[in-house]
């Protein structure tokens, strides 16, 4: 079998497999947070944190919770790892420094999971387990509180009311997070992954020195890191390390696990809003952006230009052989394109306009399908402009999902839309003006220009896969990528729940004649066409001094 034909079965077994969940997965979800009903364990969490679960917020409120919850995360993270040095189990590891461990708490508490330490010389099991971890579940779990407010922002009507904040998180956390990750952890250790608490040990001799590995509970961890869309690795290879991805079939189970809430979250929206039909035109839009992504890549990988290339079958350079370049170009593309950011490969060592798809992925919005939560609501606002374009070419009022689309509205979406751009274009222009930041590219030219951009692409995108080559371990990119981190992840939030709250006190506009047809076709390519345009005007400048640059080169 061809590396082509092996990469193309791949992407239809993953297909089948998403399409299999598709269904049972998002009307689950949907169940879950309709429900009036609340598990014995969850009473005991309430209890434990003092909230009352049937209390009705209003978006200000709602946002005071996700920020509380927030903080206090990031606090308790960079305690933890200040202290580990004190701590049991920690394997002898000293306490972080101050701007690492700020870094690394604003990483994992935004579902960003940006990585500027070796994981398996720098953590040891207390701040893998109990921070790191944890924070890899309600992270994720924030995520979708925050989609499924503005998806009752478009279901209510004449209220401001939005749901509990505490209740959505407890409930995406026990309800959903915790039984799907523990099922994948018992995949993935029946396949070979690693789980258990071991200390460092020695293995083998190697040109005159020791090679040192510890265990723990990588499979747990791996299997949240990739359904929570996470993306931080126990070791510093992630989803390359043999320990972390030790299969074909592993390497593609995590690809599923990465898509399937985000995807399956279409439908839980069609089913809130009464109307599935507008759950598959979201999922048709984020499916067609993916899929032509995915063809993308593998043809900018498996194109053989010289002699290496065409022996090796692809740019096999950075990639690992037990996945090829199908099974890399399909990672690669799933993890960029969502907020997880784990890596099998090396995207640095992609070619140069493979590592630019990489790149745009995340300039995209990564709302395709995005990740946990943020990817659902970050497409909502795409619709709302493509609405609010659609109408302004045939002078009607927008409308979308019987809500008028009106000034207030489309400030807080454009308000949105601008905010990642702001923190990307100004945190890599000011690196590359000062005259420090560039000491920590490995490469210079275009490929230098890259590294820096795509540090801060993914970290305002909240995604955390990095490009390799840059020395992130500084003062310097420590605070800034943290910074770019939380304004990435909460100032959206923000107008996020503004907006839910907007559209939750509108009366409801019958549909007419007039009426632009959301769920049809036509609407799909619209918004394909508004997402593309909208990021190719912002980045394409940038684009064009980095990958574009080297590509063409």
């Amino acid at each position: 079998m061809g590396p082509v034909l092996a990469g193309v079965l791949q992407l239809l077994a993953l297909v089948g497999a998403l399409a299999l969940a598709y269904v049972p997965l998002g009307t689950y979800m949907a169940k879950v947070f309709s429900s009036e009903k609340h598990w014995r364990v969850e009473k005991w969490i309430y209890k434990g944190i003092g909230a009352n679960p049937d209390t009705e917020m209003r978006w200000a409120s709602y946002l005071r919770g996700v920020l509380a919850f927030s903080v206090a995360g990031v606090l308790f993270l960079y305690l933890l790892q200040r202290l580990q040095g004190s701590l049991p189990g920690s394997l002898g590891f000293s306490s972080i420094e101050p701007a690492q461990a700020f870094n690394t708490a604003a990483s994992f508490v935004t579902n960003t999971n940006w990585q500027s330490y070796y994981g398996e010389q720098a953590m040891g099991h207390v701040v893998q387990t109990a921070g790191l971890a944890v924070q890899n579940f309600v992270s994720g779990a924030v995520g979708i509180a925050v989609a499924v407010a503005l998806v009752r922002g478009f279901a209510r009507s004449r209220t401001g009311e939005l749901g509990n904040f505490w209740a959505d998180l407890v409930r995406g956390t026990v309800r959903v997070l915790v039984p799907a990750a523990a099922i994948a952890a018992v995949v993935l250790v029946a396949c070979g992954a690693l789980q258990n608490f071991s200390g460092i040990h020695e293995v083998g001799q190697f040109m005159g020195g020791s090679q040192q590995w510890n265990g723990g509970a990588v499979a747990s961890q791996e299997a949240i890191k990739e359904l929570g869309t996470n993306g931080g690795g126990y070791f510093n290879a992630n989803s390359a390390h043999p320990f972390e991805n030790p299969t074909p079939f592993t390497n593609l189970f995590e690809i599923f696990l990465i898509l399937v809430i985000p995807l399956a979250l279409t439908r839980t929206f069609g089913i809130m809003v009464g109307s599935v039909k507008q759950g598959y035109a979201i999922l048709a839009t984020m499916v067609t952006i993916w899929v032509g992504f995915v063809a993308l890549m593998m043809w900018t990988e498996f194109a053989h230009h010289g002699p290496a290339l065409h022996a090796a079958g692809g740019a096999m350079e950075g990639k690992e052989a037990r996945f090829g370049v199908g099974g890399s170009a399909l990672f690669g593309v799933s993890t960029t394109l969502t907020s997880t950011g784990a890596v099998d490969s090396f995207h640095s060592s992609f070619t140069g306009l493979g590592g630019g798809i990489t790149m745009l992925g995340m300039m995209l919005g990564e709302i395709a399908p995005g990740g946990v939560g943020s990817g659902l609501y970050g497409m909502l606002i795409m619709a709302i402009i493509a609405v609010f374009i659609a109408g302004l070419m045939v002078g009607r009022t927008p409308e979308y999902l019987g809500k008028k689309i009106g000034a207030r509205e489309m400030k807080l979406a454009a308000c949105y839309i601008l905010v990642t751009p702001s923190l990307v274009l100004i945190f890599t222009a000011a690196s590359m003006a000062l005259r420090t930041p560039p000491h920590s590219m490995l490469n210079s030219g275009a490929h230098g220009f890259s590294e820096v951009l795509y540090a801060f692409t993914s970290a305002s995108n909240n995604n955390g896969s990095a490009f390799a080559g840059l020395n992130a371990n500084t003062d310097w990119f420590n605070t800034t990528t943290g910074l770019a981190m939380l304004l990435g992840r909460f100032v959206p939030m923000v107008f996020v729940l503004a907006l839910a709250g907007s559209l939750a006190e509108q009366k409801p506009v019958p549909a007419t004649a007039g009426t632009l047809r959301t769920e049809k076709p036509l609407f799909t390519g619209l918004l394909v066409g508004a997402i593309l345009i909208i990021t190719g005007l912002t980045y394409f400048p940038a684009l064009a001094l980095g990958p574009l640059a080297e590509g063409l080169a």
